[in-house]
C-alpha cells in the first residue's frame, strides 16, 4: 500500500514541479528544494486520545445492556472493563493502519509544533546548509497535517523575513485541501523564485547543488 506522499504527486506531475524549480532556479542563485512527506510525526498521544475516547463510550454504553445478558448489575465494572480494553486496542489499531483518522484527533498546537520541528529536522538531515553560498531553502509539505514550513539558510534568511513565505505556504495548503496540489506546488516554488530573483538574482557559474524534489 502506497503511503501518503507517495499517491501525492503522479509521474507527470513530479515532473512538472521539477521543472517548476529548474525555471524558478534560472532567475535566481537560491537552491529550491521541495520536499513532500506523509506526516511529520507519528503522534502517539492522539492515537491513544482516540482509542480512550471512543472505548468510553463504547463500554458506558454497552456495559448494561451486555450485563444484563449475565444477569449482573448494569454498572458491574469488571464488564465495563472487559469491553473497555478490547475497543480500546482496537480502535487504536484502526487509527495507525488509517493514518487519515489522526487527523480529527490532532490538537491545532500540537500539529503546528510537530511539522515546525519536521521541516528543520529535514533541513539539516538532507543537507540543504551544505551549499556553496548558504543560499539552501527548503519548501517543505507535510500531508496529513496539510501544512507546509518554508526554511531558508542563512545567506538567504539574514536579507529575507520568514514572513514573506506566507503567502506561498498559504498556496500551498489551499492547494491540498482542494486536491489541486501540482498546480498549487508549481505556483508556490514561482512565488518563492520570484521573491529570491530580486536579492539573489542569478549569477555566473551557478552549481545545482541541491535536489529539485525530495518526496519521503
Amino acid at each position: 500500500m502506497k503511503s501518503l506522499s507517495q499517491n501525492f504527486l503522479s509521474v507527470e506531475e513530479q515532473k512538472a514541479v521539477t521543472d517548476a524549480v529548474h525555471r524558478a532556479e534560472l532567475r535566481t542563485s537560491g537552491e529550491i528544494v521541495p520536499m513532500v512527506v506523509s506526516q511529520s510525526h507519528s503522534y502517539p498521544l492522539a492515537v491513544i486520545r482516540g482509542g480512550a475516547l471512543v472505548a468510553l463510550v463504547s463500554a458506558l454504553l454497552l456495559t448494561a445492556p451486555v450485563a444484563g445478558m449475565f444477569w449482573l448489575e448494569s454498572t458491574n465494572v469488571w464488564v465495563f472493563l472487559s469491553l473497555f480494553f478490547p475497543i480500546f486496542w482496537g480502535t487504536t489499531l484502526l487509527i495507525q493502519t488509517i493514518p487519515r483518522l489522526k487527523r480529527f484527533l490532532f490538537l491545532n498546537k500540537e500539529m503546528a509544533a510537530e511539522v515546525q520541528e519536521a521541516a528543520h529536522v529535514a533541513f539539516f538531515t538532507e543537507r540543504l546548509y551544505n551549499t556553496r553560498n548558504a543560499n539552501g531553502i527548503l519548501i517543505f509539505v507535510s500531508l496529513l497535517e496539510h501544512r507546509a514550513w518554508i526554511i531558508a539558510d542563512s545567506g538567504i534568511s539574514d536579507k529575507i523575513p520568514e514572513e514573506r513565505w506566507q503567502e506561498a505556504v498559504a498556496v500551498i495548503t489551499r492547494g491540498i485541501r482542494d486536491k489541486n496540489q501540482c498546480q498549487a506546488l508549481c505556483q508556490a516554488i514561482e512565488m518563492v523564485g520570484g521573491i529570491l530573483e530580486k536579492e539573489f538574482p542569478i549569477g555566473e557559474d551557478e552549481l545545482n547543488e541541491l535536489h529539485n524534489l525530495i518526496i519521503r
